[in-house]
């Protein structure tokens, strides 16, 4: 009787000591939780700053062929705010021959609670395979040819609405190809950071292990959230990456492969990728049932993902598109709309209009406004913010007829 007593004891003091662990990992992660968007609401006023601010580049470091990540400090040494998962940060750029400043956006990947850099990790823009005789990214091959450590930038505040919401507990699912992989791993850092309890399914395409850039990174999250499934696909692999260990699934990320490995469709979505990588995935999903608004997106590159599956125009409507006159009014130049393109900043730069800058080119950074003299357009994607009356975010929207644009 007292070996059943002593035994059940011992039960019941293990249970206890299990129970008072587990409650204080959920305490300390709470307390984490809370701490994060404390410093949220509290960045506005103390650290947040309109217009450019002054950054050191502290660190460039290589992180596979023609991809960089820059660690950046501000140069007054004050406070950084920080930043939601998924933000980015816009730069004015001074690269020589271009003759005006370029503004581009780069996803933020590491950095802001207390460390006091943020980071971004920016891969030189190649050609298309189809298109050879296209030259590089201006900006992108600046950061990689000539911006260095100790070089100081002009850099906006972290912005952009494609970013995780750490105040809900929906399981999620992250998605990203090659470069876009940057805001994918912001969040998976800053769930483990947390101690967050929701699932996580992280899918990673690239080509081989040549451009799978950030694998030891991943792989150390991986192994800090027990929570966290990682799925790593190869394109192309070379012939020293072993399935099964350097990758887990031969192909490119696709929706057949998430209906295989996820239970149900029941997730939130984050994607980030390549135009044609995006609008595949992000129309599969809408396909499969997933609502609009589980499925959070961001391309990189010129191409705007579709807000769904679209149905054919008529043919009238089609006719009469390709009769609309689009004046560009500073640089003198009248031009019928090409139905073919996806938005006026897109339709613009084919037709050698300069004076629009192309930024985030998602509607959230604001570089592409310009003032409409006559007409009016209709939006392909939903403002970060509603421009201004008599503008518009020329990267998300079309005419809805006869334009005259102050461009």
């Amino acid at each position: 009787m007292l070996g059943y007593i002593a035994t059940q004891w011992l039960t019941v003091a293990a249970r206890y000591r299990f129970e008072t662990k587990r409650n204080q990992l959920e305490l300390d992660a709470l307390h984490k939780k809370i701490e994060i968007l404390n410093r949220q609401a509290q960045a506005a006023p103390e650290s947040a700053w309109n217009g450019y601010r002054k950054f050191t580049v502290s660190k460039k470091v290589e992180e596979c062929a023609d991809t960089y990540s820059f660690y950046l400090t501000p140069h007054n040494g004050r406070p950084l705010p920080p930043f939601k998962p998924g933000q980015y940060l816009t730069f004015e750029l001074h690269p020589p021959n271009a003759g005006k400043p370029l503004v581009r956006c780069y996803s933020l990947s590491d950095g802001a609670l207390s460390d006091g850099h943020y980071r971004v990790t920016i891969k030189r823009a190649l050609p298309p395979t189809n298109e050879p005789g296209i030259p590089p990214g201006i900006v992108s091959s600046y950061f990689s040819d000539h911006v260095k450590e100790g070089d100081i930038l002009n850099v906006k505040a972290p912005s952009g609405r494609f970013y995780l919401d750490i105040e809900t507990d929906r399981p999620v699912v992250l998605i990203s190809g090659g470069i876009g992989i940057t805001p994918m791993l912001a969040i998976a850092r800053q769930l483990t950071h947390i101690k967050d309890k929701r699932e996580i399914y992280f899918f990673f395409g690239c080509r081989n292990s040549a451009d799978h850039m950030f694998r030891d990174e991943v792989i150390a999250l991986q192994k800090s959230n027990p929570n966290m499934r990682l799925h790593i696909c190869y394109s192309r692999p070379l012939d020293k990456d072993v399935l099964g260990e350097t990758y887990h699934h031969e192909g490119r990320v696709t929706n057949d492969l998430m209906k295989e490995i996820l239970p149900s469709s029941n997730y939130e979505y984050y994607l980030c990728g390549p135009g044609p990588f995006m609008d595949t995935l992000v129309n599969g999903l809408y396909e499969w049932g997933v609502p609009k608004k589980d499925v959070k997106f961001e391309a990189f590159g010129p191409a705007t993902v579709k807000s769904g599956p679209q149905e054919p125009k008529p043919q009238s409507e089609t006719a009469n598109q390709a009769t609309i006159p689009i004046e560009f009014a500073r640089s003198g130049k009248t031009v019928l709309w090409d139905s073919s393109m996806e938005n006026l900043l897109e339709f613009a730069e084919k037709n050698g209009i300069t004076t629009i800058e192309g930024g985030c080119r998602a509607g959230s950074c604001g570089s592409c406004l310009v003032a409409i003299k006559q007409g009016n357009v209709e939006y392909v994607l939903e403002p970060g913010a509603a421009p201004e009356e008599g503008t518009c975010l020329s990267c998300i929207c079309r005419p809805a007829g006869k334009m005259v644009i102050d461009a």
